[in-house]
C-alpha cells in the first residue's frame, strides 16, 4: 500500500519522509527544493511482533510495512504548469491515501510561499489543485461516453448521467469523496476513474516545539475542518521528531518522558496511515521468525494464507488459531494446545486483527 504525502513547498513533508523512512530526500529553506517524488519503506510499529519475537527466541522478525511518497510541493495553478508543473498529479493517482501536511506555526526565518501562515486557506488551495486535476480526468471520460453513447448503449448512458453530476460536483469546488455515491454501478464508474481526491486524508499540523502537546490555534483550525471532512487528523513537530530520531533509544525515551509525550506524532502517524488504507495484521510465530502480514479487514482464511504463498491459498487444509491476549495469557503455545484453546478454522473464516495462526496446507 502506497501513501503520498503533499502539501506546500517548505512546510516539512521530506523533513516527516525523511525522519520516517531513514531517508536523504533533501530539505532547505527555499522553495520547490524537492525536484522529484522520493519513495520509502516504513515499518509498522508493533508490539505484539517484539513480544512474540522475545518469547519465541526467534531467528528474525518482520514488521508490516507502508510505502509512503514524498510528493514536491504543490501550489496555486500546479495543474496547469505551475511552480514545478503538474507532473506528480499522476505520481498521486497511484497512491492508497494521502497524508496532507500543513504548516501550523510561526517563524520569520522560515519563508512561507503565500507569506503568511494560514493553515486553512492552504489546505484548500492543494485541494482546488486536486479537484482541477479530477476535472480535466472526469471531462475527458465525459467526452468518450458522450460518443459511444451514440451507439444507443443504456449502461454508457446511465455512466454518463453519473458523470456529468460528478463534474458538476467538482466544478463547485468538492471533493468527490463527498459526493453521495447511490449503487454498484456509479461506484463502478468511480473506481476506474482512478481520482486523486477520492482517497482517505491524513491532516498532519506541523507545529512548533511549544505546541506539541496541547496544540495552537492553527492546529485546532486544521482539526475541526478536518473532522468537518470526516478526514483523519494528527499533530507533530517534525523538528522535533527529526532531532528526536537522532537519539539512542533509552535517551528518545528519557526525553519523551520529560514533556509527557506517550507516543511519537511520527508513530501516531504510521499507525493512522494503516488504519485509514482499511489494513489490518495477522501474525506467524516460529523460532525461525516473527512476522506481521498485511492483509485488507474482513479477508477471509484461504485468502490471508495466499499472502504468505500461493500454494498454501491453493492447498489450503485448516488454520491454527489463537490470539496474542491468550498467548500473553497463559504464557506459551504449548499451554494454549495443553488447555484446548487453538481453534480450528476453516477457508470461511474472517480474520481478527492480532490473530496468530499456522496454516495446514497440502500441494
Amino acid at each position: 500500500m502506497k501513501l503520498g504525502i503533499v502539501g506546500l513547498p517548505n512546510i516539512g513533508k521530506s523533513t516527516i519522509f525523511n525522519v520516517m523512512t531513514n531517508n536523504k530526500a533533501q530539505t532547505s529553506n527555499y522553495m520547490f527544493s524537492t525536484l522529484e517524488s522520493n519513495k520509502g519503506i516504513v515499518n509498522v510499529p508493533d508490539e505484539r511482533v517484539d513480544y512474540l519475537y522475545q518469547l519465541y527466541n526467534a531467528d528474525k522478525k518482520t514488521f508490516a510495512t507502508i510505502e509512503f511518497v514524498d510528493i514536491p510541493g504543490l501550489i496555486k495553478g500546479s495543474n496547469k504548469g505551475e511552480g514545478i508543473g503538474n507532473k506528480f498529479l499522476g505520481d498521486l493517482r497511484q497512491m492508497d491515501a494521502l497524508c496532507h501536511v500543513v504548516r501550523c506555526f510561526d517563524d520569520s526565518d522560515l519563508l512561507h510561499i503565500y507569506g503568511d501562515v494560514d493553515p486553512i486557506r492552504d489546505v484548500e488551495t492543494i485541494n482546488l489543485e486536486l479537484i482541477f486535476a479530477d476535472l480535466e480526468i472526469v471531462e475527458r471520460r465525459i467526452e468518450r461516453d458522450t460518443k459511444a453513447a451514440k451507439a444507443n448503449d443504456k449502461q454508457i448512458k446511465e455512466d454518463l448521467k453519473f458523470l456529468e453530476i460528478l463534474r458538476d460536483h467538482l466544478m463547485e469546488g468538492m471533493l468527490a469523496k463527498s459526493l453521495k455515491i447511490a449503487d454498484e454501478d456509479q461506484n463502478r464508474v468511480i473506481n476506474d476513474l482512478d481520482l486523486i481526491t477520492i482517497k482517505p486524508v491524513i491532516y498532519v499540523a506541523n507545529v512548533d516545539e511549544d505546541s506539541i502537546v496541547d496544540g495552537n490555534e492553527y492546529s485546532k483550525a486544521l482539526s475541526q475542518y478536518a473532522k468537518n471532512e470526516d478526514s483523519e487528523f494528527i499533530s507533530l513537530c517534525a523538528k522535533f521528531e527529526e532531532d528526536l530520531a537522532s537519539l539512542d533509544v533509552e535517551e528518545r525515551q528519557i526525553f519523551l518522558d520529560d514533556m509527557g509525550i506517550k507516543e511519537t506524532g511520527l508513530k501516531q502517524l504510521i499507525k493512522k496511515s494503516y488504519s485509514i488504507l482499511d489494513l489490518m495484521s495477522f501474525l506467524t510465530a516460529g523460532k525461525k521468525e516473527v512476522r506481521a502480514w498485511t492483509i485488507k479487514n474482513n479477508t477471509t482464511a484461504v485468502k490471508a494464507a495466499g499472502k504468505i504463498h500461493s500454494d498454501i491459498e491453493r492447498g489450503f487444509i485448516r488454520a491454527e488459531v489463537f490470539s496474542y491476549d491468550q498467548i500473553v495469557e497463559h504464557g506459551s503455545y504449548a499451554a494454549l494446545k495443553e488447555k484446548g484453546l487453538l481453534r480450528v478454522e476453516g477457508k470461511t473464516y474472517i480474520f481478527k486483527e492480532g490473530d496468530i495462526v499456522l496454516f495446514r496446507f497440502n500441494v
